[in-house]
């Protein structure tokens, strides 16, 4: 299993009395309640943040993209990746991902992509999502064209890193007369692609492809669902003629890590409840524009229960939601969740919502020191046990 840091870069200084006045902090919030002071503290913070995961022995560190909004302060992730590009030195670069669909000019990110993939020297993953509903009403775009835009935009993508250029790429929307990138990615043919998702039948179908093999990732979820859509991607592989590998799937959850199992819950708590009731709650139809959502995906949804229910942190650390306690508490779970549900890929949310600096950072020494290098000691110990009784009798 390979660990990551992820950040959302949350606007953690909100006035959480002033944003609730409001029926989100997605798209609507008025901006004014944006202190570009404080946003510059907060981008230094987390830009720390994700350099000090590469010195703690993360194997990789995760952005993503979010528009219009308090939740995450990342509508370019590729301006923090390339950062991170030249500042870190040994860990993966994940962009988790990239709304390829939002685009009028995708081919921009084919540059982008490729150009970060050089300066690393080969340590970009790159993330392809269509974006949530959310962004749609952000950026204006049809929903209801999302799946077209997407898979059109990735074959241009594809294309532009593998196929000498210039050539001729047209589709239902988009139309380049010369596709000739410079420069192109460091990875041959391409960087890997990861496909976040929270359970589409769609996006499972088309990752598992077997022209893709794309990597599979379950966002925000209780572990039973995490282990459902995992287990349909395995399934769609079987469909497919071929059998999915743990490396082609992962899973990104919030974790504290605290002294103790009290002290975490007591110390996780305000922030946890930030996350959930300040800057992740939407309106359903800003979440789900019509013609966003075909109508399996939609039933599959519904099917999880009551969306717009709030857990408390006692209820979402019961159902997986976030996995938070002592070291040898969250050691012991996420060993459970890896050995009952298998995934190649653990993203740990070890900032989130209004969760301060210091605090961070003890969590992420926690993490690294007391639950990620046991464990990987763990799988070493196993593996060898494992050479020692298949080693022939001398």
């Amino acid at each position: 299993m390979k660990y990551y840091f992820m950040t959302l870069m949350p606007y953690a200084a909100i006035d959480q009395a002033e944003r609730l006045k409001y029926d989100s902090a997605w798209v609507t919030l008025p901006n004014s309640l944006y202190d570009p002071k404080e946003g510059a503290r907060l981008y230094q913070e987390y830009i720390d943040d994700l350099v000090r995961a590469d010195q703690l022995g993360f194997d990789g560190v995760c952005v993503n993209e979010h528009h219009q909004t308090a939740y995450g302060m990342m509508p370019s992730p590729i301006v923090i990746a390339s950062i991170l590009a030249r500042e870190t030195k040994n860990c993966k670069i994940a962009i988790l991902g990239s709304a390829i669909p939002l685009r009028d000019h995708p081919l921009t990110l084919a540059e982008e992509h490729a150009m970060i993939d050089t300066i690393s020297k080969g340590r970009l993953i790159t993330g392809m999502v269509r974006g949530i509903g959310a962004e749609y009403h952000a950026f204006g775009t049809n929903p209801a064209k999302s799946h077209e835009r997407f898979h059109e935009a990735h074959d241009l993508i594809i294309k532009a890193w593998t196929q000498p250029g210039p050539f001729h790429y047209e589709s239902k929307h988009y139309d380049f007369k010369y596709v000739n990138i410079w420069p192109t990615p460091y990875q041959k043919p391409h960087p890997p692609i990861w496909i976040p998702s929270q359970g589409s039948q769609e996006t499972i179908e088309f990752a598992s492809h077997p022209d893709h093999k794309y990597t599979y990732l379950q966002t925000f979820s209780p572990a039973v669902q995490v282990k459902k859509f995992l287990d349909a991607y395995r399934q769609q592989a079987e469909t497919y003629g071929y059998e999915a590998d743990d490396s082609q799937l992962g899973w990104s959850v919030p974790v504290y890590v605290g002294e103790t199992d009290e002290q975490a819950i007591k110390e996780a708590r305000p922030h946890f409840d930030a996350f959930r009731t300040i800057f992740a709650k939407m309106p359903m139809p800003m979440l789900l524009p019509p013609g966003y959502t075909s109508v399996n995906s939609l039933m599959r949804l519904m099917g999880r229960g009551n969306v717009s229910h709030t857990p408390t942190l006692e209820e979402a650390i019961k159902d997986g939601i976030i996995i938070c306690g002592s070291a040898d508490t969250v050691r012991e779970k996420l060993a459970e969740h890896h050995d009952n549900i298998r995934f190649g890929h653990f993203l740990a949310n070890l900032q989130f919502g209004t969760m301060p600096a210091e605090m961070t950072k003890a969590n992420m020494h926690r993490f690294a020191e007391q639950v990620m290098e046991p464990l990987r000691a763990r799988k070493e110990t196993k593996q060898k046990t494992k050479q020692d009784n298949l080693a022939p009798v001398a």
